[in-house]
């Protein structure tokens, strides 16, 4: 159930240390400029494209490149500087190397801002996780979320939002989720209070997620509800908050709420996000098939989806066709990927469905035919067979699913002539989704089109403008030259 959701970087082959760190170093320091000026013209956008840039170059990162990048942001006595090197391992070797490279003798700032320090632990904390050492990266989240409840800056608000996943997500591979819950809502305050609206969404999303976690689902929806409401600024954040939406929305048995919003998170996730669009897609079938609709063959056969999606279409197809022993035998080959991903307690859910698609089919073949015989093709494995499926029948003539008649006298199920459709509302109360979908959908691009104000004060002239962005492009092309970013 907790799958998730987090959009890493395929790891390549590394070159020499010797050839790597002069490179990888140099970046890390236009990086760090990058965000400098930033945080001293307090245009946020910069500070969030060095994030997108950090990513890409988030493989390449070793102790040495780390160790020489804390020698250049702060001075050798600090407090941060011996905090964040303890979590380092020491290598003497590709220290000398590191000390010997040309872009490593620069000289250390002495006064770091406090952008760059949260940068330098949002660094050494990605490295952590990588290499695995879960511990060392839960001492280091807690040591920076206890760094940036003491700072209340605007531009702090997008390296504060990476810190806040990779704080959670450290406590989650060691499986201490519920221990930061308390912190999470504290800081979910704090956010609120210093109006900073992407860290709100984040640590909302975190909220969810935690509670989802432990099937806390009446937590998390009173959660969601009472949450301040503010405009999506995150992408990745709002397809999150969409799936998780869903996932409650489906527990609560609101599959119509569900599948809309399990469709969206699906449609606006990233194209390298594969896992996330794959988790989103299993429940939405599922959603689906509740709902009595029969999702398209396309949505199984899709590229990098066909093997993670194999025990929902062999599902979909014994649903299709009615057949009760089909589905049981289904739900008893897959059951260890049903209970991976949470969605047990939903197959459970189905298997009403699966007898109501075997009636219908029913009816429609037959115009009259016995509660005996009924019984028989349903496959009914209970003590009282023919009273099972006189009350199953019974009610799904009642909800409008059979157009047919009981006769209790005989037994018999009597089917009614199927009329003509266009007589009916289906048609307009069609047209009418469709309708709602492409307005839905225009007024979301019109809302996107919309920018935040410049809060910058000092203005650029044109020929600064124009050298900032060369060198900001510069930067992206090299990065990009030597490694591809999957996002």
């Amino acid at each position: 159930m907790t799958q998730d959701v987090e959009m890493k970087d395929h790891q390549t082959p590394s070159h020499s240390v010797a050839s790597a760190l002069p490179s990888t170093l140099q970046h890390l320091k236009d990086i760090a400029s990058l965000i400098e000026s930033g945080a001293h013209t307090k245009e946020v956008r910069r500070i969030g494209r060095a994030v997108r840039l950090t990513m890409g170059l988030r493989h390449k990162l070793t102790a040495p490149v780390l160790s020489a990048f804390l020698d250049f942001a702060f001075a050798p006595g600090s407090e941060t500087y011996k905090q964040l090197s303890a979590y380092l391992p020491k290598d003497d070797e590709h220290a000398m190397e590191v000390d010997s490279a040309p872009s490593a003798k620069q000289a250390p700032t002495k006064h770091s801002s406090p952008e760059l320090e949260i940068f330098c632990y949002l660094l050494v904390l990605l490295f952590l996780i990588d290499l695995k050492k879960y511990n060392e990266a839960k001492a280091c989240s807690s040591a920076s979320i206890a760094r940036l409840k003491s700072i209340n800056r605007r531009t702090l608000d997008v390296l504060s939002s990476r810190l806040y996943f990779y704080y959670s997500y450290s406590y989650e591979l060691t499986g201490d989720l519920a221990e930061i819950r308390g912190n999470l809502l504290a800081l979910h305050r704090i956010a609120t209070l210093r109006h900073d609206e992407l860290g709100q969404e984040t640590l909302l999303n975190l909220l969810l997620r935690n509670y989802l976690h432990y099937n806390l689902y009446d937590q998390a929806e009173k959660l969601r509800s009472k949450a301040p409401r503010f405009e999506a600024h995150s992408n990745q954040q709002f397809c999150r908050y969409l799936f998780y939406l869903g996932k409650i929305r489906t527990i609560q048995l609101e599959y119509t709420d569900a599948k809309e919003s399990l469709l969206q998170a699906a449609r606006k996730a990233p194209i390298a996000a594969q896992g996330f669009r794959i988790q989103c897609n299993k429940w939405a079938v599922l959603v689906r098939l509740l709902l009595g609709e029969i999702p398209e063959r396309t949505i199984f056969v899709r590229r990098g989806m066909e093997k993670a999606l194999r025990p929902y279409f062999e599902l979909t197809n014994a649903v299709r066709i009615g057949d009760l022993e089909l589905f049981k035998t289904v739900a008893d080959k897959f059951s260890s990927s049903f209970n991976t991903d949470g969605t047990h307690n939903l197959i459970v859910r189905l298997r009403h469905n699966v007898i109501r698609t075997g009636l219908r089919n029913i009816s429609i073949s037959y115009s009259r035919i016995s509660l005996t015989d009924v019984a028989k093709k349903l496959r009914l494995d209970t003590a009282n067979p023919v009273a099972d499926a006189e009350s199953i029948v019974a009610k799904a003539i009642r909800d409008g699913a059979v157009d047919a008649t009981l006769d209790h006298e005989n037994g018999w199920m009597v089917s009614k002539e199927t009329g003509d459709i266009y007589s009916t509302n289906e048609p307009q109360i069609a047209f009418n989704s469709r309708i709602a979908f492409c307005l839905n959908m225009h007024n979301e691009a019109v809302r996107a089109l919309r920018y935040p104000p410049n809060t910058q004060e000092d203005k650029e002239t044109a020929e600064k403008r124009r050298e900032r962005q060369q060198q900001e492009q510069e930067l992206a092309k090299h990065i990009a030259e030597e490694d591809d970013d999957d996002f």
